[in-house]
């Protein structure tokens, strides 16, 4: 009797899963409008594709997943599918062995779909754990119009840039924007000042560890921050202020440039777009060969994904021409895969800036360990606030660097 009900339930759950299909559990940091309209747009697609599979569709803020996603990956309740960064944030879960190596998906045919220069970003020990789902450059971001008001050129060389800035200020402007409440926007002047003063070998090696937070070079290039934040060419109040927030300074007129990554065109409002342009960050040292910012998004199998063989035919559809280029002509975005053509103007411009670059990286907090980038934005930030302190916290950074690497 025992046997038969067992036999009974065995077939009544089958046929439950032929009915209704699979469940595909996908979880998303697209929460800003644009990103998740798009992000709903990619996923009707997906459904019109494999309509026998049910799809659950979970979208944050990016500030709430990236807390999130860290009880996620070792849950035995893990989502199936997650967005998230190339480089060192993809690798550092792929060390704690809760990533699921995805070769027998793109494995053969990577360089088919993407340029050969992403595949260290995706891989880790060898194997395949990332598909890149788009890239987008960095720049300092204007209004045309407010340039024209002003009648200002866009700089080239940081003498250049602090001209401007005094012209700005002197018009009763900030000069620059930033929201620091979430600390990350910092990294990206770290990173940019480094890459033009030491050189992108060196500050490599520096985010690998291999080089002391107080050494003289960094200190350098914290002298040009400190130029910046002496004149008060920043908005005073950006530790309470995200960076959607500070942008509305440079919306309403109230703040001129903003250091910020392709994605500040979702946040713009549409009519404001066309008058929305960039430059590159400024030239500090000639001899030093002009490097660039290109983050990758993409996607990730959690180890302890349940519904493997739906995942995977996700991976599949995100590396493809249409997931790819709904995502770069919807947002605007470089497309990761090399065959979807650039969608427009600004992005070609922003293609030519990368590609007449001497070399990339991804991000700060993408590109050293995320524990001691934690700590460092945090450095950063208190660095805006209180400039003076610079010494003790490059001393206290470092204490941090020896720690984490020893």
């Amino acid at each position: 009797m025992k046997k038969r009900f067992f036999v009974m339930l065995m077939v009544s759950f089958f046929f439950t899963i032929s009915i209704f299909g699979s469940k595909l559990v996908i979880n998303s940091y697209n929460g800003d409008p644009e990103p998740k309209r798009v992000m709903n747009l990619l996923v009707e697609n997906f459904k019109d594709l494999h309509p026998d599979i049910e799809v659950e569709l979970n979208i944050f803020a990016m500030e709430d997943y990236k807390t999130l996603l860290r009880t996620w990956l070792p849950s035995q309740d893990a989502p199936d599918v997650v967005q998230w960064f190339s480089g060192e944030r993809m690798r550092y879960f792929a060390q704690k062995d809760l990533l699921l190596p995805i070769d027998d998906i793109l494995g053969d045919s990577f360089d088919d779909y993407f340029p050969a220069a992403f595949k260290t970003a995706c891989t880790y020990d060898s194997k395949l754990y990332f598909v890149p789902e788009s890239w987008y450059w960095w720049g300092v971001y204007y209004k045309k119009s407010m340039f024209e008001k002003l009648g200002l050129s866009t700089p080239k060389t940081w003498e250049e840039f602090i001209n401007i800035c005094g012209k700005i200020q002197a018009a009763g402007i900030t000069p620059i924007t930033i929201g620091t409440k979430y600390l990350w926007t910092t990294g990206a002047w770290f990173d940019y000042l480094n890459m033009r003063v030491n050189g992108l070998e060196w500050y490599t090696e520096f985010l690998d560890g291999g080089i002391a937070y107080n050494d003289a070079k960094v200190k350098k290039a914290m002298s040009y921050w400190q130029e910046l934040v002496d004149n008060e060419y920043f908005n005073d109040d950006h530790s309470s202020l995200s960076w959607q927030e500070a942008l509305t300074r440079m919306i309403n007129d109230e703040a001129a440039m903003y250091l910020m990554g392709q994605f500040i065109k979702d946040s713009t409002p549409e009519e404001m777009r066309d008058d929305l342009e960039f430059f590159s960050f400024p030239v500090i040292d000639s001899s030093i060969p002009v490097y660039q910012e290109t983050p990758i998004d993409g996607w990730m199998v959690p180890k302890n994904a349940r519904n493997r063989e739906d995942a995977k035919l996700w991976m599949e559809f995100v590396a493809g021409n249409v997931y790819q280029g709904i995502v770069s002509k919807e947002l605007g975005r470089l497309a990761a895969n090399k065959n979807v053509p650039v969608p427009n103007e600004d992005a070609e411009k922003g293609l030519e800036m990368i590609m007449e670059s001497k070399g990339v990286m991804g991000f700060y907090d993408r590109d050293t360990d995320p524990e001691m980038a934690n700590r460092g934005m945090n450095g950063f930030v208190q660095f805006m606030m209180y400039p003076e302190n610079l010494d003790n916290i490059l001393n206290e950074l470092e204490k941090e660097r020896q720690r984490i690497y020893q």
